[in-house]
């Protein structure tokens, strides 16, 4: 059985295994033990605490082999961005050069930097170990997410983004950062993109020029990787964009890969799962031929858990088998959240 909890202090070296298998480009799960423990504390104070708005909470969680008790999966939800920290983003525009003397109109697109993401909820630290990519676990670690926000609102902002992993070379090489970052920041790729994932971003405002980029400028090997996701990142954002997610001209000021948003009421989980009351049967009792598979999620915070299970529904009421019960630790006359699997 695979289950979705939250991280813990007894997780980091778990954590840190799974880091190791990340690669270059996963920023936000660096294979460093203080970073990674800070995190977790991060995330079980976030857990802890009473919210009746968004602040600068950060919610980690684990994808679980139960048989194994091996941790295969990671991901989170940062409540908001750029509160803390200035969160930057480059936003596709135009500008119109006309002189009408010579008869020359020419569009001119361009890059500006900004902050328009600022309060906003960001998805982020998703990985799943390489041998567990199968079975619909990548669906389980990001829609668990959504089911929290579902159950947990007053904790989340209004609109919902992802960061998308850009276009680089199994080296880490980008072709965007090669034709920009590097001019300013006298250091590699990795490092930069590594800084800038454990929160600290001032040095892109002392660094980074302030005017707007104009694209014919560049090289088309960066021309053509902007908005692009790195081929590791498409079914991740494939599964997203069905959730409601769209690219609005927004990418990384490093590899350029696309941010994605969504209103967090149109996030197609949240709009889609049910809440019903439980009822427990033991295995001899329950009616196996007459259920079905559901992404199942309880309604505690500190203790949230969430798994695929067979289920039957009839009515407001849902019917499981006391085995599974046990693993989302609930009992009969609770609740859960509901969301199909084919939807």
């Amino acid at each position: 059985m695979m289950l979705i909890r939250p991280a813990t202090s007894a997780d980091v070296k778990s954590l840190l295994e799974l880091a190791n298998k990340t690669g270059p480009g996963l920023t936000t799960l660096p294979a460093d033990r203080d970073i990674l423990e800070e995190k977790i504390e991060s995330s079980v104070k976030a857990f802890d605490r009473k919210v009746q708005s968004p602040g600068l909470e950060y919610y980690l969680f684990l994808l679980e082999d139960t048989d194994t008790g091996k941790v295969v999966g990671t991901s989170a939800l940062a409540a908001t961005v750029g509160l803390d920290q200035a969160f930057y983003t480059y936003h596709l525009g135009t500008v119109v050069h006309t002189s009408e003397e010579l008869n020359v109109h020419n569009v001119i697109n361009t890059l500006y930097m900004g902050n328009d993401y600022t309060g906003t909820t960001e998805i982020c630290t998703l990985f799943l170990d390489p041998d567990y990519r199968k079975d619909g676990n990548g669906q389980l670690l990001s829609r668990c997410r959504f089911l929290f926000m579902a159950l947990n609102q007053q904790r989340f902002a209004p609109k919902v983004i992802a960061e998308m992993r850009g276009v680089s070379d199994a080296e880490g090489n980008s072709p965007f950062w090669n034709a920009v970052g590097s001019h300013f920041f006298s250091m590699s790729f990795s490092d930069a993109d590594a800084i800038s994932g454990e929160g600290q971003n001032q040095f892109i405002a002392e660094l980074m020029p302030k005017y707007p980029i104009y694209l014919p400028l560049l090289p088309k090997s960066a021309r053509d990787v902007i908005g692009v996701v790195h081929p590791d990142t498409r079914p991740a954002i494939k599964m997203l964009e069905k959730e409601g997610f769209e690219y609005r001209g927004y990418v990384d000021i490093f590899d350029a890969g696309p941010t994605i948003e969504v209103q967090t009421k149109n996030i197609r989980s949240i709009r889609k799962s049910i809440t019903y009351k439980v009822k427990i049967e033991s295995t001899e009792q329950f009616s196996q031929s007459q259920s079905a598979q559901f992404l199942l999620a309880n309604q505690r915070i500190k203790q949230f858990r969430a798994c695929y299970g067979q289920a039957v529904i009839e009515q407001e009421n849902i019917t499981i088998k006391q085995s599974l019960a046990n693993i989302l630790e609930i009992k009969s006359g609770d609740n859960l959240r509901v969301l199909a699997t084919g939807r």
